[in-house]
């Protein structure tokens, strides 16, 4: 009896050793930094004619910059609060106009050169988990370290940014330390819920499991096309978001695949309206009404082939018969690339990346831009369409401890804003981003 009190005693103790070490490792709170810094600049280029939206043909050069303090605490078991204040400047080439695949995807269409501060996220989380198999979370940006199960359920509401839940990707996702080009971000076609600085209202739920993960998010509407004021009448409008990821290995390299899915409510002009209302001087915004829709859906997948290379393709479509109101001017897009790791060359964190995407808008909105009407990001005035073909070429440096990252990045524009008449475009760019 002596004996097995002891063994008890002895189990107890180590029980509650272990529950301390889990404990311990649940990060409380964190704190992290990032400024990106890009610097684009563009030859002149041929373009026999311009409109109020249109790419400038002559020769450019415009810079960027972005600065955000990522802060996260725990609150109480499974809460976990995330608050980032953020500052802006700069400017796009041409005030961010005349490209639907724009090539910086660190600047935003604000009207205003000036750095300015904003609030981009402040949201609570809270998770519920069963099962004893673990996921060991590491510290990072909007990521607090420590053990989590693989069977949970979360759910996330407050004001974020859509790509910080859905549509991942391993090798092009962040314009920051990836590509660059605005439909490499995430899937072109997407035109996810967003005000003019990337960020949104709203709630997302997600249910995870050990090798699949179901997410639906419920967000709100802008009263105007790429602006800041959200619309009050969330029953008119809203928007519904949902995507399935399935994580696999394939001869023993992980890889992942996502289908999407979305609709997009609110108060959205009609191209076919527009042009039959002025067949001369359409404006879709004219013919804005409640009940009116956006859906579509994307895949995207990521495949590492060894340890050191591995590639991605997307490929998304949405109706196109309302105007595009949050993201970019896509309809219908395709891309796809490969990023190789630095260890054949001894740059072991050094990284090369190359892509390839065309993109595509429907019949109603090449007939409405030929007519000489405009979006918020692009038209010439008249339209001889063709698809908008880029491809981009990225060199990641590993400049200081992993903290210091210099990319050299070029990006080749066929058709700007689907007009075989403009073009080609030659983006030459640096980028600079400090994380820590």
């Amino acid at each position: 009896m002596k004996k097995l009190i002891l063994s008890f005693i002895s189990l107890t103790t180590l029980l509650g050793a272990a529950a301390a070490q889990d404990t311990a490792k649940q990060q409380r709170a964190n704190i992290h930094f990032q400024q990106t810094i890009i610097t684009q600049y563009k030859p002149a280029f041929s373009a026999p004619y311009s409109g109020q939206n249109s790419l400038s043909p002559a020769e450019e050069t415009q810079s960027s910059i972005t600065s955000t303090l990522f802060g996260a605490a725990r609150l109480w078991h499974g809460a976990e609060a995330y608050f980032n204040p953020e500052i802006s400047g700069g400017s796009g080439l041409s005030k961010t106009l005349g490209v639907a695949g724009f090539p910086n995807g660190e600047t935003f269409r604000v009207g205003a050169a000036e750095p300015k501060i904003y609030i981009a996220r402040l949201y609570l989380k809270q998770t519920f988990e069963w099962d004893k198999e673990k996921d060991t979370i590491e510290d990072d940006a909007n990521q607090l370290a420590g053990l989590r199960s693989k069977r949970y359920f979360s759910i996330a509401a407050g004001k974020f940014g859509m790509a910080d839940f859905f549509d991942a990707n391993e090798f092009s996702h962040d314009p920051r330390s990836q590509f660059m080009n605005w439909a490499l971000m995430d899937n072109g076609a997407w035109d996810y819920p967003a005000n003019t600085r990337g960020y949104v209202l709203g709630a997302v739920a997600e249910l995870g499991q050990p090798d699949w993960t179901l997410r639906f998010a419920f967000t709100m509407v802008t009263t105007v096309p790429n602006e800041a004021i959200w619309d009050a009448k969330i029953g008119k409008a809203n928007t519904q978001t949902i995507e399935f990821e399935k994580r696999y290995i394939i001869d023993g390299q992980k890889g992942s695949f996502r289908i999407l899915t979305f609709l997009n409510n609110g108060k959205f002009g009609n191209y076919k309206l527009a042009i039959a209302q002025n067949p001369t001087a359409p404006s879709v915004d004219s013919t804005q009404a409640y009940g009116r829709h956006k859906y579509g859906f994307g895949i995207n997948a990521d495949q590492y082939l060894t340890k050191d290379f591995g590639v991605f393709a997307k490929a998304s479509w949405n109706d196109g018969h309302t105007e595009t109101w949050f993201f970019t001017e896509i309809d219908r897009s395709l891309s796809f690339g490969g990023v190789l790791k630095g260890n054949s060359w001894k740059r072991k964190d050094d990284e090369l990346g190359l892509a390839f995407i065309a993109n595509g808008i429907s019949k109603d909105h090449r007939n409405y831009l030929a007519a000489g009407g405009y979006g918020f990001l692009i038209g010439d005035g008249q339209l001889n369409y063709s698809p908008e073909l880029i491809a981009e070429l990225y060199y990641k440096i590993n400049a200081y401890q992993k903290k210091l990252w210099l990319s050299p990045d070029y990006q080749f524009i066929l058709h700007p804003a689907y007009n075989a008449d403009r073009g080609p475009v030659n983006v030459f760019g640096i980028r600079a981003h400090v994380e820590f």
